[in-house]
This record gives C-alpha cells, structure tokens and sequence, in this order.
C-alpha cells in the first residue's frame, strides 16, 4: 500500500513539472517579445525627449545653431553657438552624470537635426 502511494505522489509530480515545462515554453517566447518591444518603445521615447529639448534650447539661442556632435551618449557636449553656450542637459530631467538610460548614441548637425545611431 505505501509503494502505491509514493507511486501515486511521483506521478503526481512528474505530471505537474510537465504542465509548468508546457507553460514556460509557451510564455518565454511572449516575454521575450515584451522586452524587445520595451526596449524599442523607450529608444523611440528617449529620441522624442531629445528632440524637443533640442527644439527648446534652439528657440532659447540667439543663434539658432547647435555645434556638431556626435555620436555620443553624454548631453552635456551638445551646445549652442552662442557665448555663453546652453548645454542640452540644462534642457533634459533625470540624466545621471549627462548620460542617457538606452545603449544608442546620437549625432547632432547644426541645424538641430537629431539622428539615432542604434548600437
């Protein structure tokens, strides 16, 4: 009688490590594509943010032209013409040593056009 009943909890076990096996193969897949589209929807949200900060610091030149940069992450190389010069990251909130958050690199032409350059 006890055989049987650790029989019974062995295929009890073995039966429910196949259901969650099942599960995980079909959910990793879906996580995975959660992530990938995150990681695309925050690029495209950081290039947004940069842009109409560039617009801003633009409007607030006497210039009107940016120094041409790039690529690089670090904002603070991105600066007006003008003497003194505003620095993007008086225009951007929540850099962390005027770094960005996402992999990409921008590059900056003096018209204020804002490229991407994804890694």
């Amino acid at each position: 009688m006890q055989d049987k009943n650790i029989a019974v909890i062995f295929l009890e076990i073995f039966v429910i490590v196949g259901i969650l096996g099942t599960l995980s193969a079909v959910a990793l897949p879906s996580i995975g594509k959660m992530f990938d589209k995150g990681k695309v929807e925050s690029r495209d949200l950081e290039l947004h943010n940069i842009q109409t900060a560039v617009i801003e610091m633009l409007c607030d030149s006497s210039t009107g032209t940016l120094k041409p940069v790039g690529p690089t992450a670090d904002m603070g190389l991105v600066r007006t013409g003008d003497t003194p010069p505003l620095v993007l990251t008086d225009y951007l909130l929540g850099l962390e040593n005027n770094r960005l958050r996402t992999d990409c690199t921008y590059n900056f032409t003096a018209d204020g056009t804002v490229m991407q350059v994804l890694p």
